[in-house]
């Protein structure tokens, strides 16, 4: 395997949010993971799809400053809430792509 393929293109940080059920109150937990661009793959902290299997990545920002980053692949359409615009990681993709 090419030595390139294994460094990271571009990169977005995306946000989870679990909410924890106690006896008495609720807790939510954010986590920040990201997004990584491969040359040959899109991966998360969760998923890895291979760019051929990546139709599309869109961004629907909110007006409170987060919003969301669609990943259109074959498995489906994943969503990531993300507090930063991901316009250099979308144009990256299709750098690649093209």
């Amino acid at each position: 395997m090419n030595e390139l393929s294994n460094e990271s293109i571009s990169t977005i940080s995306y946000i989870t949010v679990e909410r924890v059920m106690g006896f008495f109150d609720q807790k939510l937990t954010r986590t920040v993971n990201r997004i990584h661009l491969f040359p040959n793959s899109i991966s998360t902290a969760n998923e890895s799809f291979p760019l051929e299997d990546v139709h599309d990545l869109s961004y629907r920002p909110f007006s409170g400053g987060t919003g969301l980053f669609y990943l259109h692949t074959n498995q489906g359409v994943f969503t990531y809430e993300i507090d930063t615009k991901p316009t250099h990681f979308i144009q990256a993709f299709k750098n690649l792509r093209a």
